[in-house]
């Protein structure tokens, strides 16, 4: 049977990334599993109407590749997606890509000192090496609200929008009110009779000022490829500097804070309902909503904010815990993601028949957020604790997989077969981590998909992008168990 080198789950940035660098550095035996039809990952899954990036588009796109000339100043999903489909042809990766081949598990073959995928096709891919690229954000939370089961109308989840679902003149719901929700309830506002957006917590809204880039804008952008460039790395630049109004207490959190309660105040004339939308934690401690049509969805004569808390979901509605039922048609969920797990597959199972799902309860860790003791070879991306609140994940991925690269590099130089992070050097980084967490907004007073309930941060990195570059820049072998074949496992 094959055994590939590398086994790349996903064909979203994160795996497409991993697999151009390899070839970049002249390894081709590599094979992509994608559970659906088609490449794009988030892009691909998230079609909701004012689906969006919150990046500016210069930024959002890999380093490496050929920049796509963008529309205007932040892309849209359609556009991301169109952009990531021609990256994927002009490649000439996809003969390299398994489609509708959807993972289930892996098993670390300690004889053999390799990876024994399985797939929902009864399949076993065999890889010396595998690079889970599954992401943070694609497993749909409905927030444990009862009851879902029962309502006799239209439901569904932001990231499987029902676009057969007729949205005009209905009595919509809408539950949660996240950065996924502040794009999509501009456009329930506009179709619905009248929509209900229930909210838990408030979030910070900060302006997008978002605009098409002007034809001459466009011309420059194409007849002069560096100004993308200095485009991109101004960006950057603005982007890296917000890291400071992700920790308590700064200047540049006053300045958001000042920012976010202008906004409110310009675009919200209600007091009470202006106090509903303004939160009591400090800024950042959830994701920060960038928009400018957000507010004004929220002060249409057809549009409610309640903020009394869901009891559970009934045949006709949603009741509240005061008693009262709301009577919907359709009811739409923006309720996030599960991220506590952080695991894309039923298990993963390592030296000793170890479960990654029970090593990562109750919260998971990696080291550098990239490798797990006691899982040989698998090195996974956008994994515990590289999360960001202010610049593109697509620089921490790119950090990721070159590192990644110079792990396969170092095995392939001291003809080891594998590498296993040593327990100890993993458990340094976490508690020097989380060490450095509390001095963030993450670690404040909000309840968010950042934290778990002991208060241990497992989704976001404590630094900027820069701090994660120097951090994974070199790979040091001597921080590895390395497990070399032995002539009876190899014959």
């Amino acid at each position: 049977m094959k055994v590939y080198n590398v086994a790349i789950l996903g064909t979203g940035f994160g795996g497409l990334c991993m697999a151009l660098r390899l070839r970049e550095q002249g390894e081709n035996d590599f094979v992509l599993l994608e559970k659906a039809s088609g490449v794009g990952g988030t892009w691909r899954d998230n079609t909701y109407p004012g689906a969006a990036c919150d990046v500016k588009s210069h930024l959002y796109w890999l380093s490496f590749t050929e920049r796509p000339e963008w529309s205007k100043t932040y892309c849209d999903q359609s556009e991301i997606l169109h952009n990531i489909e021609l990256l994927a042809e002009k490649s000439g990766l996809k003969p390299q890509i398994r489609f509708n081949t959807e993972v289930i598990d892996a098993t670390w073959d300690e004889a053999q000192l390799l990876w024994r995928i399985r797939t929902a096709n009864n399949e076993t891919v065999l890889a010396r090496n595998f690079v889970p690229a599954w992401g943070q954000l694609n497993r749909p939370s409905f927030a444990g609200i009862a009851g879902r089961e029962r309502f006799k109308g239209a439901q569904f989840h932001s990231a499987g929008w029902r676009h057969d679902v007729p949205l005009q003149g209905k009595r919509v719901a809408c539950i949660g009110v996240g950065p996924s929700a502040a794009q999509f309830i501009p456009e329930l506002a506009r179709q619905a009779a009248h929509l209900t957006v229930f909210q838990r917590s408030p979030n910070y809204v900060v302006p997008r000022l978002d605009r098409p880039y002007t034809d001459d804008e466009q011309r420059i952008f194409h007849a002069v490829p560096a100004t993308r460039d200095a485009s991109r790395a101004a960006i950057f630049a603005d982007h890296e500097s917000w890291y400071d109004a992700m920790r308590l207490d700064t200047p540049k959190a006053a300045e958001f804070t000042a920012m976010a309660r202008a906004q409110l105040e310009s675009q919200v004339a209600d007091p009470v309902l202006r106090e509903k939308l303004w939160p009591t934690y400090p800024i950042g401690c959830k994701r920060i909503i960038i928009a400018d049509d957000y507010y004004p969805a929220l002060v249409r004569p057809n549009v409610t904010l309640e903020t009394t808390a869901i009891a559970g979901i009934e045949e006709n509605g949603i009741r509240t815990k005061d008693g009262t039922l709301h009577e919907f048609d359709v009811i739409v969920f923006g309720t996030g993601f599960e991220t506590e797990t952080l695991l894309g597959v039923s298990d993963i199972k390592g030296r000793g028949g170890k479960s990654l799902r029970e090593t990562w309860k109750p919260v998971p860790e990696a080291y550098l957020g990239i490798t797990v003791s006691g899982f040989p070879n698998l090195y996974v991306l956008y994994g515990p604790n590289t999360n960001l609140g202010h610049n593109s994940i697509l620089n921490m991925i790119e950090a990721q997989v070159d590192y990644t690269v110079r792990a396969l590099q170092a095995a392939k130089a001291h003809g080891v077969a594998a590498l296993d992070v040593k327990p100890a050097v993993m458990a340094e980084f976490n508690r020097q981590l989380q060490k450095d967490l509390q001095g963030t907004s993450w670690a404040g007073s909000c309840t968010s998909w950042y934290k778990h309930a002991d208060g241990r941060i497992s989704n976001n990195w404590s630094g900027n992008v820069v701090d994660y570059r120097q951090a994974t820049a070199n790979f040091r072998i001597d921080e590895y168990d390395q497990l070399r074949q032995t002539e009876t496992a190899s014959a």
